[in-house]
């Protein structure tokens, strides 16, 4: 249970497949800003999944956690980051509204991010899409 003055953020680890390869989807919250997941904040009363949603594409599983502190108006508040592995077929960059973004393969989008923390989540990711795919094809294969 996330206590009331924690702020919630959603991370969205964004894949497509393209002609049988895999890019990810990085964003840069300002033009000079970083590399990094593209993450929103969840709204009071919204779940992190759904908040994860507004980058309009499917959820699959949660990739990961990760804690820190944030400082609003002065006053420092604990910062909950919840991360998810999400598929999509289209470009979202209009619905996220980031002034720049990038479909990177994973070599890549690993080299770009800054973080330390972004790129465990990336790779965590990843990790989670492989057990992801080998359970739905043996669900494929029961059927």
């Amino acid at each position: 249970m996330i206590d009331k003055n924690t702020v919630l953020i959603s991370g969205a680890c964004l894949f497509r497949e393209v002609r049988g390869k895999r890019q990810w989807f990085l964003v840069k919250q300002t033009k000079a800003g970083e590399w990094e997941i593209p993450k929103v904040l969840t709204r009071k009363g919204e779940s992190s999944v759904r908040a994860a949603l507004r980058i309009s594409a499917r959820v699959l599983e949660e990739a990961g956690r990760a804690g820190g502190a944030t400082t609003i108006n002065g006053k420092t508040l604990p910062q909950r980051h919840i991360y998810y592995l999400m598929l999509t077929k289209t470009t979202p960059v209009e619905s996220i509204g980031f002034p720049e973004s990038a479909w990177l393969d994973y070599s890549n989008a690993v080299k770009k991010l800054s973080s330390k923390r972004e790129k465990q989540m990336l790779k965590s990711a990843r990790e989670v899409l492989e057990k992801w795919k080998k359970a739905n094809q043996k669900k494929r294969q029961n059927s």
